[in-house]
Formats: structure tokens, C-alpha cells, sequence
């Protein structure tokens, strides 16, 4: 339940309502507009059903809200949410753009692809050091020695980092090296790690799960959010359907619908979601038109070689070419975009 007070009502009235809610057992997430405040209540609404709060002074209604999901819901919330990484803000009026290998496999590859994507106008550097492949057989990541190169990449570059976390473990190394941490398709249903990651202190970025619904994803995030991290940004990456020409489906509808149901910024990543090189700098352009905060974007110094995903990777100077081709779809956004 929402309690929406009216407009510009005094402290006083506020603090009346929030301490009735508060003796009643019941937890309080305050949403202070320039002009109305929003009360969202977590807990047993019930409580509260002969407390009469609708007639408490200066409110103005109360909203149920039956949406399983509270706290990542626009009702609660209904400004967008910014999320600050570094000097890296993510959210309206600008387009975040993360780029770099699939896997980390040396700190002379890494970077040198941090080098490049930086100058094209990325803002972050992406790379795993945890691989949670399909295959026990494959390059599994080099693990805190790739946390490690991530490091000296952004005290080289200046650009910010995220990588892919698979335990409590990874997330415990996670934290002394890089600035943000990524819960992959695979896990965004592992509950326990969500709750680990909402501990971490670290922005979080969850991508969608392979077959997940738009109110499971939101659901899943709000396991990261009821331990007090709100800097969370929610990853289209593709679901699987039964069409085989690319890897994934992408959902760019999930944009908008998401736009409409979570104060969450929202990123796509169209690497993952096709597994196909030549489509991903088209998709990119369609995200931005359709209204995504930003782009996560496989590149490799040497695609042919790489050790993971090398088919939908971009080279650096395909990514440079995108970066120029994003430029004007960014403006025509409303989005700043450091490639302009």
C-alpha cells in the first residue's frame, strides 16, 4: 500500500502518518517529491485497517499496490532512480555504454581493450572473471587475477568496472577490486546470491533470466533492494523462445514495459541476445530509440581467438564505427553520450 499525502503537507503531518504505520508493526520507504510525498508500506496492511489513516491530516489517499514487488515499483518510487557508479551516472538523460571481452584471458588483452573502447566513448569495462558456462569443459575465467587486471584497467583508464559475480565467494573478491558487480541470466533466480549482492555495498546489475516474465525479474530484484541496496540496474539480454536464427530473442519490448512498472534504470545487451556480430550494432540503435538508459557490448582485440563468445564480439574498431553511428540516436534521445 501507498499513502499519498497531499500537496507540500507539512513535516508534522508526515512524521504522524510514518509513526502510526511504525507502531503498527509496519515498515516505511518515503518518497519526497518537490510537491507530493509518498509513504510506501511494506508488511501486513491489515494491521492498519482500523487506524483510519485516509482521514489522518493532509493525506490524501491511499493505493493499494498488488504487485508482489514493492519496493522496485513506480508506485513507491515514481522518480526514476539514477544509479552513481564512480563518476559514472546511469539512468535519464544520458546513455551508459559498457564494453569489453566476454572473458578476461590476460591483462595485456584486457588493456588494450580498455584502451580502445575507452576513446570511443565507453564509460565502463566490461569483462568476466567468473564464467559460468554451459559446459564444465570451458574457459571458466581466471577469477580474483582477472579482478585484479580490472583494477589496474580503470586506475589506467579512468573508466569504471563490472563484472560477473557466481557465489558469495566471488562477491567477497568483488569488493577490493571493481565498482559494480553483475548477476548473470543464469542466477537471477539463486535468491541467496541476490541477498548476498544486496549486502555487498556494490551497485548491482541483474540480468534477466533465460525464461524469466518481466514480474519474476522485478521480483528477483527486490530480493536485492530488501537489503537496503537500491542502486540496482535491471539487463534485457534475451529470453529463450523457439526461434533458432539467433541465440537469444531479444525483448525490446521489455523497455517500455518495465519504463512503466519500476523506477529502475534499464540497459540491453544485444551481444548475448543474438550471438551474432552483425546484428548487434543494429539492436543497439533500437534500444536507444525504444528508450534504454544504456548498452553492455562484447569487444575483443581479436574475436577469431577469443576464448568465450568470440562470434557476437565486436572488434575495436567495429565498436569505434558504432560509437559514431549511436552518437545521433543519443541526441535525438535526450541522452548525453560520451561517443558524441
Amino acid at each position: 500500500m501507498i499513502i499519498v499525502m497531499k500537496p507540500h503537507a507539512s513535516k508534522e503531518s508526515i512524521d504522524h502518518v510514518i509513526d502510526i504505520v511504525k507502531s503498527n508493526g509496519l515498515e516505511v520507504h518515503l518518497s519526497a517529491g518537490k510537491e507530493v510525498t509518498i509513504i510506501g508500506v511494506v508488511g501486513d496492511k491489515s494491521r492498519l485497517s482500523n487506524r483510519n489513516l485516509e482521514l489522518a491530516p493532509e493525506v490524501d489517499k491511499l493505493v493499494p499496490v498488488t504487485e508482489s514487488y514493492k519496493l522496485t515499483n513506480l508506485k513507491f518510487h515514481p522518480q526514476p532512480t539514477t544509479v552513481k557508479v564512480g563518476n559514472t551516472q546511469i539512468g535519464p538523460g544520458s546513455l551508459t555504454v559498457m564494453a569489453g571481452p566476454c572473458a578476461i584471458e590476460s591483462r595485456e588483452q584486457l588493456l588494450l581493450i580498455a584502451r580502445e573502447v575507452k576513446k570511443a566513448g565507453a564509460t565502463f569495462i566490461r569483462g568476466g572473471a567468473y564464467k559460468p558456462r554451459t559446459s564444465p569443459y570451458s574457459f571458466q575465467g581466471l577469477e580474483e587475477e582477472g579482478l585484479r587486471y580490472m583494477k589496474e584497467a580503470k586506475e589506467e583508464t579512468g573508466l569504471s568496472t563490472i563484472c560477473e559475480v557466481i557465489s558469495a565467494e566471488s562477491i567477497e573478491a568483488a569488493v577490493k577490486y571493481i565498482d559494480m558487480i553483475q548477476i548473470g541470466a543464469r542466477n537471477m533466480q539463486n535468491f541467496q546470491l541476490l541477498r548476498e549482492a544486496g549486502r555487498s555495498g556494490l551497485p548491482v546489475l541483474l540480468k534477466r533470466g533465460l525464461s524469466a516474465t518481466i514480474d519474476e525479474w522485478l521480483n528477483a530484484a527486490e530480493y536485492i533492494i530488501a537489503e537496503g541496496n537500491e542502486n540496482i540496474v535491471l539487463c534485457e539480454r534475451g529470453i529463450r523462445t523457439y526461434e533458432t536464427s539467433t541465440r537469444n530473442t531479444l525483448d525490446i519490448s521489455a523497455v517500455p514495459v518495465l519504463k512503466s512498472k519500476t523506477h529502475l534504470p534499464v540497459i540491453i545487451d544485444p551481444s548475448h541476445a543474438t550471438g551474432v556480430r552483425a546484428y548487434v550494432a543494429p539492436l543497439s540503435k533500437a534500444a536507444v530509440a525504444v528508450g534504454a538508459d544504456g548498452l553492455m557490448i562484447e569487444v575483443h582485440n581479436n574475436p577469431a581467438c577469443a576464448l568465450s563468445d568470440g562470434p557476437q564480439s565486436l572488434t575495436c574498431e567495429q565498436f569505434d564505427a558504432l560509437a559514431r553511428e549511436l552518437a545521433p540516436f543519443a541526441a535525438l534521445a535526450g541522452r548525453k553520450f560520451h561517443g558524441q
